[in-house]
């Protein structure tokens, strides 16, 4: 890499090498905006993904099972900082974001919409939802952008407990009564096809998955991450004792992948458009966990301006 190449040259040249993108190097406004987009939505899912598991903690069948669910909920938070924290290095103030999603303005992911009436919810999520989180989210280790590729370490690490937690809490529930067999079959039945739509649009309806790719931010495309996760379902499903929802579900021996049955991407896109099931309880539920956390907020600003003015007097 010489010296006399341009930003334009050099950021090129860093995106070819298959090296790392940091925070004080020239990047192009569109990849900076691309970022900001995908990581903001990222931590934003993992804030609104406190919701649905958050509302169980006192209902858990167990202290164990509370002890477990409170831990994996304290995750999610910490995930939402470190992700919040790598989209500051891009320039997006964190109260920004924050206020954009109170709003509406901003998107999280379609999953965190539905319900969870039953214990086997949890389960469902955990197996499921956090099983798609790892598929799509381990590639991002090897991500372009320094800052969210590291972030990114830790929290596949604990997704990789939360799934695991997921599955044996239906294994639990399937080696149970037959009501309890019932609860977690109808909890795989009502989860299996949002957690398809997790990947996000066929690859031919996505926007901007092409131009992620060549950037390197995304590594896999839509259909080929949702291609992995089927193929690890299968397996485990059948461990599970559970049916994978889709009669269509078979393994294709010519193509090499499974043949399923189509999407409904009309759901996913009313759901994104904020008409699913749990949209405005979710963004109430963020509404009102905002204002009444003002308080803390504000005691942490005076603490910090205390403690920076006593530092000024020491030095002085």
């Amino acid at each position: 890499m010489t010296t006399s190449s341009t930003p334009e040259e050099r950021f090129e040249q860093i995106i070819a090498a298959d090296s790392r993108v940091e925070p004080r190097d020239w990047m192009p406004e569109a990849y900076r905006k691309t970022l900001i987009r995908q990581i903001s939505q990222h931590a934003h899912s993992e804030i609104i993904g406190m919701q649905p598991e958050g509302n169980w903690i006192t209902r858990a069948p167990s202290l164990k099972r509370k002890a477990i669910l409170m831990a994996k909920v304290q995750d999610e938070a910490g995930h939402g900082l470190y992700l919040y924290s790598a989209a500051q290095t891009l320039g997006m103030p964190r109260e920004q974001m924050t206020q954009d999603l109170i709003d509406g303005k901003a998107k999280y992911s379609s999953i965190f919409n539905y319900p969870t009436p039953t214990w086997a919810d949890m389960g469902a999520i955990g197996w499921l939802v956090d099983g798609a989180a790892i598929c799509n989210q381990v590639p991002l280790c090897r991500a372009s952008y320094g800052p969210y590729a590291r972030a990114m370490v830790r929290i596949c690490k604990e997704e990789s407990f939360h799934q695991r937690q997921g599955f044996e809490i239906l294994l639990s529930l399937m080696q149970g009564t037959d009501a309890q067999r019932r609860m977690a079959q109808d909890a795989v039945d009502r989860w299996y096809w949002p957690s398809l739509m997790m990947f996000g649009p066929p690859d031919e309806q996505s926007p901007n998955s092409a131009q992620s790719m060549a950037w390197k931010i995304k590594r896999f495309s839509n259909d080929e991450l949702r291609q992995r996760f089927v193929s690890m379902l299968v397996p485990q499903a059948e461990a599970l004792g559970v049916t994978l929802p889709d009669p269509n579900l078979r393994w294709n021996a010519e193509t090499g992948r499974y043949d399923m049955s189509e999407i409904d991407w009309t759901e996913f896109f009313d759901v994104l458009a904020g008409r699913g099931p749990m949209n405005a309880e979710r963004r109430r539920a963020r509404r009102e966990a905002h204002e009444s956390g003002a308080w803390v907020r504000e005691a942490a600003a005076e603490y910090a301006r205390k403690q920076a003015l006593r530092s000024e007097r020491a030095v002085a």
